[in-house]
């Protein structure tokens, strides 16, 4: 059966995937919201929040654009995170 979760194996920088997913979280935690009012407001699915934050997914630019709305901050702000020295 097909699978549409993006399996890290097949992405250019899991490191980066894994940091983006800690990365959320953090933020949203530190909003105090959870993975599935995150996923109300950025009007995608809670398994979208879950994969992303457990680095099992790798998100488009529009899921991207959705999160930093729904978390009211700049796409920049949520983008600016710790990348791993093998992607810098």
């Amino acid at each position: 059966m097909f699978s549409l979760v993006c399996h890290l194996w097949r992405v250019k920088n899991p490191a980066g995937i894994k940091a983006f997913g800690v990365h959320l979280r953090k933020i949203r935690e530190q909003r105090g919201i959870s993975q599935q009012e995150l996923a109300d407001i950025a009007n995608v699915s809670k398994l979208t929040v879950q994969r992303t934050e457990n680095a099992k997914y790798s998100v488009t630019l529009d899921v991207l654009l959705s999160f930093a709305h729904g978390l009211q901050i700049p796409l920049k702000e949520l983008l600016d995170l710790d990348v791993p020295d093998e992607l810098s």
